[in-house]
């Protein structure tokens, strides 16, 4: 996607952060699988895409060798986080070395190989269907192949910069 410039000044990027900081957003761990190598990042940019295929979509940073990981295996696997699994949040967030983000929480794989997150309020694995780069972050649309749902699981919230869970759930 070729963005095109605006014709008024944007706000700046303390506004930005104030005012998208607002918005509560489900907390996930997106993982990806080349060879022996695992790699992980937390994201809150996920959202359903079609029922028609069932997918979704998310965004990750360009440089990233998430992103490296997803363009060349075509493939990916999303954690969506129980609201007890906040230390797995900061882990895949960048206050664990990538080496020992792993070692947190019990991780297994799917049939294909992809990193599965025991113990998440919901897991998938995606096969990529399409994706569109817009300068800063590429967005993967993944068509979900596997699921697993905990239905008794709260899930983990990020909202005015801090973790959060729905009162009234589990």
């Amino acid at each position: 996607m070729t963005l095109r410039p605006t014709d008024r000044p944007v706000v700046t990027a303390a506004e930005f952060r104030a005012a998208l900081s607002s918005m509560g957003s489900s907390v996930s761990v997106v993982t990806g699988r080349r060879g022996d190598e695992r790699v992980g990042r937390t994201v809150t940019a996920v959202m359903s895409l079609s029922a028609t295929p069932p997918s979704v979509l998310i965004s990750i940073d360009i440089v990233s060798r998430l992103a490296d990981f997803i363009a060349k295996t075509r493939q990916f696997s999303l954690a969506m986080l129980a609201s007890d699994q906040a230390e797995i949040a900061d882990a895949f967030a960048g206050k664990v070395p990538a080496e020992s983000r792993f070692s947190l929480g019990r991780w297994t794989e799917w049939p294909s190989g992809m990193p599965l997150l025991d113990g998440a309020m919901t897991v998938i694995d995606c096969e990529v269907i399409g994706s569109i780069e817009t300068g800063t972050h590429v967005l993967f649309a993944g068509a979900i192949v596997e699921a697993e749902t905990h239905a008794g699981r709260a899930p983990l919230i990020w909202q005015r910069h801090g973790y959060h869970a729905l009162q009234g759930v589990d």
